[in-house]
């Protein structure tokens, strides 16, 4: 079956693509991408796709607008060259957090870009962690949501003392926290918040940390100020400052990484689900999430070809 798919990357993340198409055993597909002169997204495929299986990466991490353009552009070229069906991998799922209204005067984004993912021909979608999990009932198409924990905890597994508690920095992490420490072996503790018109603070730790090592863990580290926040309260509450941070998706944009290179924190994991940006940063570990795509991918392509040659 390898010869009946082919992998095309737009320009988010061409080596988690080129990870993900070793795994499968196919060649990346020629494409070329590019920008015109007024910042509007080029795109050309450079050989046939009629009659194929055609699997799309691309993360659509900042610039989100950028990289999401040329992800629709990817398949509608692939829809109008007669591709049999469609897979976008989308490791990272922009918008995820506009889910809901706020105020009735607001879009649902994440509901937009999924019609807009459909409307362009794709009829799968492989992400990874998204930050809310009703963002697949937005689509008609099949979706299959992927977990980082377990290459996360298997990386991580090492580097924790034998003390450590499992940390959610606030309730909405809840459920991801008891996973980890289910995976893990460990106990959890919970942050939990109040918001006010103009912040953000934590009013309760339910949970004991005295004396004892943290791993932290979120579905995203953006500016980092949330993990900082829930940093500087482990610390008042007695935790040792040995903490260990771990999250699917590493956008450290801004002050990410001055707010988070503590000397309190002892080493920060994500996945490569985003082109890694802090290539120079000792404390900070990349873990490879290519085979856990490819094995969703194969699984999709064998049950709905019957062909197990991927295998």
């Amino acid at each position: 079956m390898a010869h009946d798919v082919t992998l095309f990357s737009g320009r988010a993340n061409p080596a988690l693509a080129a990870d993900i198409a070793r795994h499968l055993g196919v060649r990346p597909g020629r494409c070329t991408i590019d920008r015109f002169p007024d910042g509007e997204s080029s795109v050309r495929l450079d050989e046939a796709v009629c009659g194929r299986e055609v699997v799309l990466v691309q993360p659509t991490a900042p610039p989100v607008n950028d990289h999401l353009v040329e992800l629709l552009a990817l398949a509608d070229a692939c829809r109008r060259g007669v591709a049999r069906r469609i897979t976008a991998v989308i490791p990272y799922y922009g918008y995820a957090r506009s889910d809901k209204r706020h105020n009735e005067l607001e879009p649902i984004m994440g509901r937009v870009v999924a019609d807009l993912l459909q409307s362009v021909g794709i009829s799968h979608v492989v992400t990874m962690d998204l930050h809310t999990p009703q963002i697949e009932g937005f689509f008609r198409a099949p979706v299959d949501s992927l977990s980082a924990m377990e290459s996360l905890c298997a990386a991580m597994r090492p580097r924790l003392p034998h003390d450590f508690v499992v940390v959610a920095p606030d309730a909405g992490r809840a459920v991801l926290a008891a996973r980890y420490a289910q995976c893990l072996g460990a106990e959890v503790v919970v942050l939990h918040k109040r918001r006010t018109e103009d912040r953000v603070e934590t009013v309760r730790v339910v949970g004991d940390v005295a004396g004892r090592s943290c791993l932290l863990i979120d579905d995203m580290i953006s500016t980092g100020g949330t993990l900082a926040q829930a940093v500087a309260v482990l610390l008042g509450k007695g935790a040792k400052p040995d903490i260990v941070i771990a999250a699917t998706h590493g956008l450290f944009i801004g002050p990410a990484r001055e707010r988070l290179d503590l000397p309190a924190i002892g080493a920060i994991f994500v996945t490569d689900t985003i082109a890694p940006t802090q290539r120079d940063w000792p404390k900070l570990h990349i873990v490879s999430v290519a085979p856990v795509f490819a094995h969703a991918v194969k699984r999709y392509v064998e049950a709905t070809t019957g062909d197990r040659s991927l295998s």
